[in-house]
């Protein structure tokens, strides 16, 4: 559940522009000493998306937008200006790996994201421009640094608005790397982060989403980077993503920093277990007949003959009241021939005396007639 507070920041959230709804903090422990804990993941999970029509809730939030699903994945969809559909995790991980199996967005100016964020905003990113048909662009910040622009680096892939690839972040104490398919594109070390004060290193979310980076509320250095003014009547705009696997490599109940440092030796480590691993880790409800086979052999024998049992004392129901049916018929039928009988004797014993009546007697009620003298 979110507190008071965090339902209230969410929903300024929705009123900033759509950049916003995947780099904020709701409470950034370098400024409070009262942030709550983070929740951990504490396992690895993978998320298929392809297999679900909604994500579960205690485990993936949406934060703007709707998110739809089908076979072939989650889509982040924008129809027109202002709409940047986004999910976040509900859980940190600790240093680790992400594995997004995606399909970017085309449309110039579109962005598509994979961020991974923690609470006092150290940052690292995957950002697919819908107009660059040729690269996937990285990027990272530490505590939400943005004095300067110059750690954006881009990486050739195949056809990215087209075709579905693997982007992945590793991230260790020692260094950040950036996979695409699998193959290392780059490495960031940590004293290579000015020192390490601009190396990510606290306890991060998940963030999957799309926005219009060329929507012309942006500033014209945001438009010009996300490759010129989005143009909405050349949507939708398509983000697909159909699978996500995430690694945490810390173990634990929760995160808490320890000081305002933002350092990762001061975050503490609460040991227990998961609450997010416990629901990603249950074993999906099982169908009938599995239930049935999990049952002991005698209980499975014992459902088996009281099912035969049942079917015997019904099979028996049904042959009763078919033969209750066939009395009843052949009663009934007797009672419309006698009725039947009745009436033709009446009927001949009228024509007998109309006969008499008019100087004729009848022999037979097929015989010929004769007149009376």
């Amino acid at each position: 559940m979110f507190s008071a507070s965090t339902l209230a920041f969410l929903g300024l959230l929705s009123l900033l522009s759509p950049a916003a709804a995947q780099t904020w903090t709701s409470c950034n422990p370098m400024n409070s000493t009262t942030c709550p804990s983070d929740p951990a993941l504490g396992t690895a999970a993978t998320f298929n998306f392809t297999t679900q029509t909604s994500t579960d809730a205690s485990v993936w939030n949406a934060t703007a937008g709707t998110v739809n699903y089908n076979t072939e994945g989650a889509f982040f969809t924008i129809n027109q200006k202002g709409e940047s559909p986004t999910i976040q995790s509900n859980f940190y991980i600790f240093f680790g790996t992400v594995e997004v199996i995606m399909k970017a967005a085309s449309g110039q100016g579109v962005i598509s994201s994979i961020v991974l964020e923690s609470d006092d905003l150290d940052e690292i990113d995957w950002e697919l421009m819908g107009g660059n048909t040729t690269h996937a662009e990285t990027n990272y910040f530490g505590k939400g640094n943005t004095t300067s622009y110059d750690r954006a680096t881009y990486y050739p892939v195949n056809k990215p608005q087209e075709n579905f690839h693997n982007y992945t972040v590793d991230w260790s104490q020692e260094k950040i790397e950036w996979l695409i398919d699998g193959d290392i594109v780059r490495t960031l070390l940590y004293a290579d982060a000015l020192g390490g004060k601009d190396f990510p290193q606290t306890p991060m979310n998940v963030r999957l989403g799309i926005w219009a980076g060329g929507d012309s509320s942006e500033p014209n250095g945001t438009i010009e980077w996300a490759g010129g003014p989005t143009d909405y009547s050349k949507g939708p705009f398509e983000m697909v993503v159909s699978s996500i696997r995430v690694m945490d490599a810390s173990k634990g109940a929760s995160y808490t920093y320890g000081d305002k440092t933002g350092s990762y030796k001061s975050i503490k480590i609460e040991s227990g277990n998961s609450t997010v691993a416990q629901t990603v880790n249950a074993p999906p409800p099982m169908s009938p007949v599995q239930k049935f086979q999990s049952l002991p052999k005698g209980a499975q024998i014992g459902i088996i003959a009281g099912a035969g049992a049942a079917a015997i004392i019904l099979l028996g129901l049904m042959i009763c009241c078919c033969v209750k049916q066939r009395r009843a018929g052949r009663r009934e039928r007797a009672l419309v021939d006698a009725d039947y009988e009745k009436r033709t004797a009446e009927l001949m014993a009228y024509r007998t005396e109309m006969g008499k009546q008019r100087g004729y007697v009848q022999v037979s009620s097929f015989g010929a007639s004769r007149e009376r003298f």
